[in-house]
């Protein structure tokens, strides 16, 4: 077995072992899903967030990719991706890193002490450096709108599955916003109803012609 083959095995059983709720993509150690719960006393404190992650094949040599796949409100979080700019994970990641470490430390340091001059969400930027009461603001919304425990369940609960793709999970996020439950398309009923009559015609045929040959 290769170092780094070694190394992606002994993360995860690190990460599955602890305290977080971690979901592997078709029992791949090199995806997976993890429940990411707001630092506490910050304004992301009553968040729930999932992350999708993906450790590439000479992982801890090169860093992992790490997003979120419902939305945040942050100015180092792509709104639309959930792509995150953070140093530690990028441009100065460490073989010493691990994942329990980006879960535990890096992800909830981002959070707590954001980097407004190097944003990938300029609203949040500006709002963050210049009106920290409309910041906070912004960010519960969000946290309503997309990261409550029950928007969380709704989406991504028991009966989820792993084997949907990210693009089908953004997408069901954006059409949840605003499409409401419809009911059955009626039609299918009355297609029913006429297949029904057809078959019952066919049936009164097939007795007609019975009836003569006897």
């Amino acid at each position: 077995m290769s170092n780094s083959k070694r190394r992606i095995e002994t993360d995860v059983m690190k990460l599955l072992m602890s305290d977080h709720d971690v979901e592997l993509v078709d029992d791949n150690m090199q995806e997976f899903h993890v429940k990411f719960h707001g630092p506490k006393e910050t304004p992301y404190e009553k968040g729930v967030w999932r992350l999708h992650v993906e450790l590439p094949d000479n992982y801890p040599y090169k860093s992992p990719s790490i997003g979120f796949v419902n939305k945040i409100f942050h100015p180092n979080i792509d709104a639309a991706s959930g792509s995150i700019c953070l140093d530690v994970i990028n441009s100065t990641w460490s073989p010493l890193y691990d994942l329990i470490n980006i879960v535990e430390w890096m992800i909830p340091g981002l959070l707590k002490e954001p980097n407004g001059s190097d944003p990938l969400n300029n609203e949040a930027a500006t709002l963050q450096l210049k009106d920290k009461e409309l910041y906070e603001q912004k960010i519960q919304e969000y946290i309503d709108k997309y990261a409550t425990e029950e928007r969380y369940q709704a989406l991504f609960g028991k009966g989820e599955s792993d084997d949907d793709s990210d693009d089908d999970m953004d997408d069901g996020l954006s059409d949840l916003d605003d499409a409401d439950l419809s009911d059955s398309d009626p039609s299918d009923e009355l297609s029913n109803i006429e297949l029904s009559d057809e078959d019952d015609e066919k049936d009164d045929i097939e007795l007609s012609d019975a009836d003569l040959s006897t």
